[in-house]
């Protein structure tokens, strides 16, 4: 398993693995934006074909992680948890003191693993995932204090 910054050249890559994980998934056009924008980096996880991705923003001393996705395939492997903690180790070098995210609340797995990392509920959005047919899901608030020393 290589862990890695994503790259231009990784945006089909990056894309396969959201649309993998996500109904529906972003194309390559909506990672490019949101990986362009002030102070985006983004992680790729790979052993013979992409296994996981991460794109994140860390700016004015915050870090976002914009999105996470692991191929259904390679869940439960610690695809996530690296990516997590390699993209925490590099909001703190940007200067971030604080990462934020979010998730649905009937997201059960993804809700644990950002615990066992050292993230707590800092809030929920209502009606936030669109899950079509006119469902909508809130989404939990979890931020991680950069400097606690929990990754």
């Amino acid at each position: 398993m290589n862990l890695r910054p994503a790259q231009q050249a990784d945006l089909e890559a990056l894309s396969a693995v959201h649309r993998r994980a996500f109904t529906p998934g972003w194309g390559p056009e909506e990672i490019a934006d949101l990986a362009s924008g002030p102070g985006a980096f983004g992680l790729i996880v790979e052993s013979e074909a992409p296994l996981g991705m991460i794109l994140c923003r860390a700016l004015a001393g915050e870090a976002e992680v914009l999105t996470l996705a692991v191929d259904p395939q390679a869940r439960r492997r610690g695809v996530a948890r690296a990516l997590v903690t390699a993209a925490a180790g590099a909001a703190r070098a940007a200067g971030a003191q604080a990462m934020f995210l979010e998730v649905a609340v009937d997201n059960d797995g993804a809700i644990a693993l950002y615990e066992t990392q050292g993230f707590v509920r800092a809030g929920r959005r209502p009606s936030y995932y669109d899950r079509g047919g006119g469902v909508y899901v809130d989404a939990v608030v979890m931020r991680l204090d950069l400097n606690s020393g929990a990754l």
